[in-house]
């Protein structure tokens, strides 16, 4: 069975996507720096599995280390999931991002094309799709004016890589935008660990749950939405990972670039999530209004139609699913990962 390098491969989506490569017969080889992830990730991803990961420790940007990685193994695909995500840290530190996502994304093309490797698949973001474009998104659009370094990085590293495939007839690149992961495996065992301050929404939910921290506050309350308050396309992180397995299976077998929407094609709205994880779990999620935040659009969702014709997949799994195995990772876990310390 094809053996897959996932760079990245510790954090939240990259963890789960190891799961499930791994119960469909692939092989999985895993490299992280750790800076924003625990290896403990991956030793419960192969309790969860009962097969083994070939981990490294190993930062993307250093060519070296990952050569001897490509040396070591004879790998058929990449799953590039090594970046920095905080779009409110990307604004603060552009420099940063702009440094960390776009080396990584260079060194792995230059040390890919010296081993030989020429399948890769890309975690990107559906805010490559930026502000101008009509909601449902689709593939076919352009993309937009991103509203932050973090936006930006995906949209130019998505250039570098259609760029490289044209110049490359024999890579074969499939780029995912991502609409809005959260949940956690059904086994409660990985989930989401941010570090600090949770910057999306869920974790600083199951966060308030807990008791780790004292109140949410949704921003804006004044949208022109049905309850005032931003609407996104939330999708289970297990849906997403079974996206990417979907991909793997479909990058064996072709050449050239292809960009998919990995979401459900329906929004849900800020209050709706709180009000559905209360419901869900039967606990109190104490929340106050404040004012928008900038860059924040009032909704965004996906047209996933093309994963379902060319890909095969299609969302399952549903916002109360979400709901309950976010809570369900959080209480098993309150420190996440450091829970096991």
């Amino acid at each position: 069975m094809a053996k897959i390098l996932l760079a990245g491969g510790a954090g939240y989506i990259g963890s789960h996507t190891a799961v499930e490569l791994l119960n469909a017969g692939y092989e999985v080889v895993a490299a992280d720096n750790y800076c924003n992830s625990s290896p403990e990730a991956i030793r419960r991803v192969e309790e969860i599995t009962g097969k083994p990961v070939q981990l490294y420790e190993a930062d993307i940007r250093d060519s070296e280390r990952l050569s001897q990685i490509f040396r070591e193994n004879k790998i058929d695909a990449v799953i590039h999931f090594a970046g920095l995500k905080a779009v409110g840290e990307s604004v603060k530190k552009p420099l940063m991002y702009y440094r960390n996502n776009i080396d990584t994304t260079l060194t792995l093309l230059e040390t890919m094309q010296a081993a030989d490797v020429r399948n890769i698949i890309f975690s990107s973001s559906a805010t490559v799709y930026g502000e101008e474009n009509p909601v449902p998104y689709k593939e076919t659009m352009q993309r937009g004016v991103c509203t932050n370094p973090y936006g930006w990085t995906k949209a130019m590293m998505e250039q570098i890589f259609e760029d490289a495939a044209r110049a490359d007839p024999s890579l074969s690149v499939v780029l995912l935008r991502y609409f809005n992961p959260i949940g956690a495996h059904p086994s409660g065992r990985i989930g989401e660990d941010p570090l600090g301050i949770p910057n999306n929404l869920m974790p600083y939910v199951t966060q308030v749950a807990v008791g780790k921290r004292e109140c949410l506050t949704i921003f804006g309350s004044d949208y022109p939405t049905k309850d005032g308050t931003c609407m996104r396309d939330y999708i289970h992180v297990v849906d997403l990972a079974k996206g990417h397995v979907k991909a793997v299976a479909y990058i064996l077998q072709h050449s050239g670039t292809e960009v998919f929407n990995l979401g459900t094609g329906t929004p849900y709205s800020v209050t709706e999530i709180v009000e559905t994880f209360e419901r869900v779990n039967g606990i109190k999620v104490k929340h106050v209004y404040g004012d928008r935040r900038a860059g924040d659009l009032p909704e965004f969702y996906a047209n996933a139609d093309k994963a379902k014709a060319l890909l095969g997949w299609q969302a399952e799994y549903t916002l109360d699913d979400m709901c309950r195995d976010a809570w369900n990772w959080q209480k098993q876990n309150p420190d996440g990962y450091r829970s096991s310390d």
